[in-house]
This record gives C-alpha cells, sequence and structure tokens, in this order.
C-alpha cells in the first residue's frame, strides 16, 4: 500500500517547459480527498486512511454506505480507497494534491485499461497471419495457425497466445514525472500516457 491520491483523467495536452522542450503529458483532476476513515495500528493493525472522490447520486448509493459517508461528514462518492499516510488526519477532512506531490517528482499511476471487447491474435497478441495469400492459402492473413500437438499431449497448454478479450484490466504505469500541480484549478500534469479512456477514475501513488 502506497501513499496517494484519487483523480480524474480528464485527457492529454502538452506544454513546454524552461528550456522550450516540447512535453505531451496527461491532465488530471486532482480535487481534495475525503477522509472517510482512519485505519490505525491499534485497532486495525496497519496505519491507513480511506479516501473518497467524486460525486454520486443519493438514489444509486446503498443506505449503508450513505451512513459511513454521513459520519464522515461528507455526501456520496463515487469511488474509496485506501492509502498509507503516517501523519494523523480527522475523519471528514480533506487532503490536496499539492500536500502530497510536488513539481519534478515521479510517480505511479493505476487505472483501468480501455476495454477493445473480443479481438483477434494479429491485435491482441501482434501476430502477423499464417504465410500471406500464396501456396494455395486462403483467408489465412490473421489466422492465429497452430496451437498444438495432436495425439502428444492431446491437449493445449495453459498461456497460448489465442484471441480473446482485450482491455479492460488495472494497469499501473510507473515513473511518470509530476510536470506541473495548478492548485487553483485543482489539476496535476503528469508526463506521457496513463491507463483508462477520459473521465475515468486513476490513482496516483507516491513511489516507494
Amino acid at each position: 500500500m502506497a501513499k496517494g491520491l484519487l483523480g480524474k483523467k480528464l485527457g492529454m495536452t502538452s506544454v513546454f517547459d524552461e528550456d522550450g522542450n516540447h512535453l505531451p503529458c496527461t491532465v488530471i483532476e486532482v480535487r481534495p480527498n475525503v477522509v472517510t476513515q482512519v485505519r490505525t495500528e491499534e485497532k486495525d493493525g496497519y496505519a491507513a486512511l480511506q479516501l473518497a472522490y467524486g460525486d454520486k447520486k443519493i438514489k444509486r448509493t446503498s443506505k449503508a454506505l450513505i451512513g459511513h459517508f454521513e459520519a464522515a461528514g461528507t455526501s456520496p462518492k463515487m469511488r474509496v480507497r485506501e492509502f498509507h499516510f503516517e501523519d494523523e488526519r480527522d475523519r471528514g477532512s480533506e487532503i490536496s494534491a499539492s500536500e502530497v506531490f510536488e513539481e519534478g517528482e515521479r510517480i505511479d499511476v493505476a487505472g483501468v485499461s480501455k476495454g477493445k471487447g473480443f479481438q483477434g491474435v494479429v491485435k491482441r497478441h501482434g501476430f502477423r497471419g499464417v504465410g500471406g495469400k500464396t501456396h494455395g492459402q486462403h483467408n489465412r492473413e490473421r489466422a492465429p495457425g497452430s496451437i498444438g500437438a495432436s495425439s502428444t499431449p492431446s491437449r493445449v497448454f495453459k498461456g497460448m497466445r489465442m484471441g480473446g478479450r482485450t482491455g479492460g484490466r488495472r494497469v499501473t504505469v510507473k515513473n511518470l514525472a509530476v510536470i506541473r500541480i495548478l492548485e487553483d484549478q485543482n489539476l496535476v500534469l503528469v508526463g506521457g500516457a496513463v491507463p483508462g479512456p477520459s473521465n475515468s477514475m486513476v490513482e496516483l501513488l507516491k513511489r516507494k
């Protein structure tokens, strides 16, 4: 468990640094995260803070969660995650991006990658197809080819690269630079691309 915050990916843009270098970056909205629960060594066996982000409609929230958020003095939230914080915080307090991150430091960003549905081996694994159109081949340009022997071992080995559902998995991109923190706009500009589509939730994690 790392120290970090929750945010929302808005999209990509580019900025220039002091030396005139053109830097592609991802814009992440990091509004102040609300502390909804405090974990302690004495009670829970570990120290952490449960942070919540993103407003959610009351009618789409269970009664148990409504009571949980009311106890923290906040409205229902979309996402709740635990992060490692050694300093003590009160339940219901807020943590901003500038309190956790600094411009120029390296962080990890985790999110759910874009779902691409069921894809073949060419798009999923970069296969080139089987033999082209010569020597009697027909409609084999994007085929997977052989997937194993026949009588021995009479099965397909686990891990065989085949067609299947692509994307939609948790991905962590490591060692990204924090280019700028626009505190008045609640924005953090991170160098490079981060997983997930626009308006998806991401986790900004400090590197250990």
